[in-house]
């Protein structure tokens, strides 16, 4: 018998992420920007939270952000991440403005300082999604 792992949660990608999640997988981090009024945002949504303009584009960003905080989850929500607890997860407030959840390599977060400079780094998952998460900047 082969005990194959049980599967993580996968995004649902749909037409309004779908430009984040291509850009992620092509190394390149992304917000949705609003065509009208300019406001930067994510995630996503079918229209500007600050205009209400149904007219987004996702536009790259930096990577660069700072971490905000962290949690360290000791269960397992869902069975495919059993192996990892405990795991952290992080919150990025991005330079351009936007906070993203993610997950930090490279360090432990209580290692860091809230306000430490984070860099993106992307991890391939499989040939159709590839996760945007953190390191400390600087970190090889």
């Amino acid at each position: 018998m082969h005990d194959t792992p049980p599967a993580k949660p996968r995004p649902m990608i749909d037409a309004t992420n779908r430009g984040f999640w291509d850009a992620a997988r092509a190394g390149t981090l992304t917000v949705q920007r609003c065509d009208d009024c300019g406001h930067s945002h994510y995630p996503g949504s079918p229209v500007c939270p600050n205009c209400l303009s149904s007219r987004q584009s996702w536009a790259p960003v930096s990577g660069r952000g700072e971490l905000l905080s962290w949690v360290r989850f000791h269960r397992a929500y869902w069975d495919g991440f059993r192996e990892e607890v405990p795991y952290n997860v992080i919150l990025v407030g991005l330079e351009e403005g936007p906070m993203m959840i993610s997950n930090l390599l490279g360090a432990e977060p209580e290692s860091l300082q809230v306000g430490e400079a984070l860099e993106v780094v992307f991890e391939a998952v499989d040939d159709t999604l590839t996760l945007p998460k953190f390191r400390p900047a600087g970190a090889a």
